[in-house]
């Protein structure tokens, strides 16, 4: 199937980096959120973004230009039903995702693919409520999205070739990298990443070092870009809690069991960076540890 549009469910975080690299990409992107100044400010933030590479010279001014007249945006949801593919990529809980599938059934075209941007759940258990099965997948893009080169392909267990060849052609057109996955908890990334990012908040909550000690160990330990507590503020702590409740969940084994510190910050709101707290501060001109 050729693919040359692409719904967008979601202006945020990753809704947005997304739209940016479609549209960068060639394809006419249909962007869709609830809130009209969200999808006004994603499109500041892609042209922003945009203006940063061509600063750069990654691209030319027409370039630009021309990426940002294939953005459209929409309050309505059903409006992406006429598009050849859709990413779905709204908050990481189920029930937002299937209810945001229901709605997008009726207005679907015959030869439509769903995918969903899920970081960890379970891609059978999404496409089986749907009327497509077959032509619905896991697309996991990696944050941030422009930046980063992998995209995660998942197929579950109805999802044929056709559908898989047409994802992985997307991603190619990207200029990104597919990694295939199979359809277990949190998929390969966020299956090694996580556990990972827990443990550094267990360090953290039985005291074996604070916040700074953590973070420098692994950025100059083992040459890390971040350290796990800043990276887990990058990725929104209650992401990062809900993929352990996945993991602990599906497979059912202690050692995925969330810190209890990680569950006591989310409880507070103190997301990260999205928030303005969480493993840092970052209210003032530098980010502070909290702890």
């Amino acid at each position: 199937m050729d693919i040359e549009s692409i719904g967008i469910v979601g202006a945020g975080q990753m809704g947005n980096g997304i739209a940016h690299v479609c549209a960068l990409a060639g394809y006419d992107v249909l962007l869709n959120d609830v809130r009209q100044e969200a999808l006004d400010d994603a499109v500041g933030l892609i042209r922003r973004n945009l203006d940063r590479q061509v600063s750069r010279e990654k691209i030319s001014a027409e370039h630009r230009d021309a990426a940002m007249g294939r953005i459209r945006t929409t309050l309505t949801l059903t409006d992406l039903g006429a598009t050849d593919l859709v990413i779905e990529a709204a908050t990481e809980r189920e029930d937002v995702k299937h209810a945001i599938f229901a709605e997008l059934l009726p207005a679907l075209g015959e030869r439509t693919i769903l995918t969903s941007n899920t970081s960890s759940i379970s891609i059978t258990r999404l496409a089986s409520r749907t009327d497509r099965p077959e032509r619905f997948m896991g697309f996991h893009f990696m944050n941030p999205v422009p930046v980063m080169q992998l995209v995660e392909l998942i197929r579950g267990i109805a999802t044929d070739e056709a559908t898989y060849a047409a994802c992985h052609g997307v991603v190619e057109r990207l200029g990104k990298t597919a990694a295939t996955a199979e359809d277990f908890p949190a998929f390969i990334v966020n299956r090694i990443l996580m556990p990972m990012i827990n443990e550094a908040v267990y360090t953290l909550y039985e005291g074996v070092g604070n916040v700074n000690s953590i973070d420098q160990a692994m950025k100059l330990g083992t040459n890390h870009p971040m350290g796990p507590l800043e990276l887990a503020d990058f990725i929104g702590l209650d992401t990062c809690l809900a993929i352990m409740n996945v993991l602990h969940d599906g497979l059912a084994d202690t050692k995925y069991r969330p810190c209890p510190l990680l569950t006591k910050y989310v409880e507070a709101g103190w997301l990260g960076r999205k928030t303005q707290r969480g493993f840092y501060d970052y209210r003032g001109e530098t980010p502070e540890p909290t702890r």
